[in-house]
């Protein structure tokens, strides 16, 4: 039941970003240097490929099925991104984005939102605010951390 976190054959990273140094840089970095073995999907309508992988501008543009989606964007843009993950039928998603409940607000408003959509969709959702998925049996780093150990 939760596979599509343990066990993904496909990620796809939304807010890859090309500067070293962000957070959807890092992310992608992460996934493909420790070793995961999956297909991976950056999500970046203003590039066309980051660090070797060709990159689509949403994922309703990837051709194949995606297991899992991190989303690494701004707050106010996520809500439209998870719908879309929902209509892809992607059914694990990890919100690292942050200036939710934690910011109260209008931010407490926004993550029910997220959560009404993750519902909408039967979607399994770790998040908002979140460091990620470190997975070593799958060798999966699906997170802003630097390093990971082996299993």
């Amino acid at each position: 039941m939760l596979e599509m976190f343990f066990d993904p054959r496909s990620v796809a990273v939304i807010g890859a970003a090309r500067e070293p140094g962000k957070l959807g840089y890092g992310v992608l970095r992460n996934i493909q240097q420790y070793g995961y073995r999956g297909s991976i999907y950056p999500i970046n309508p203003k590039a066309q490929e980051i660090l070797g992988l060709r990159c689509y501008p949403s994922v309703l543009a990837v051709p194949d099925s995606i297991d899992l989606a991190v989303i690494v964007i701004p707050n106010r843009l996520v809500a439209s991104v998870l719908d879309e993950c929902g209509r892809k039928g992607i059914k694990g998603v990890i919100v690292i984005s942050a200036g939710f409940r934690e910011a109260g607000g209008d931010g407490i408003k926004m993550e029910k939102e997220l959560t009404s959509i993750a519902q909408k969709y039967s979607m399994r959702m770790v998040g908002p605010n979140c460091l990620g998925i470190i997975d070593t049996v799958c060798s999966l780093n699906a997170s802003f951390a630097a390093g990971m150990r082996a299993s």
